[in-house]
């Protein structure tokens, strides 16, 4: 698994661009907010309620590393 749900949301999105469709299709469209910068996935999911497991899944499907 290339993606953990422990990576920065800023890390994850500019290391892996294909991800950006999940992050907005799974609710967490403001990843240009300040709060991405410093956010992992983890916290970001906590904040918008969010299943962490469920988003880590399909980010690492957009990037083909399931």
């Amino acid at each position: 698994m290339a993606i953990t749900k422990d990576m920065s949301i800023l890390e994850v999105v500019q290391k892996y661009p294909d991800t950006v469709d999940v992050f907005v299709n799974s609710g967490m469209g403001c990843l240009g907010c300040a709060a991405a910068r410093f956010e992992n996935i983890e916290q970001g999911c906590m904040a918008h309620g969010i299943d962490v497991d469920a988003l880590v899944e399909g980010l690492n499907n957009a990037i083909g590393d399931m």
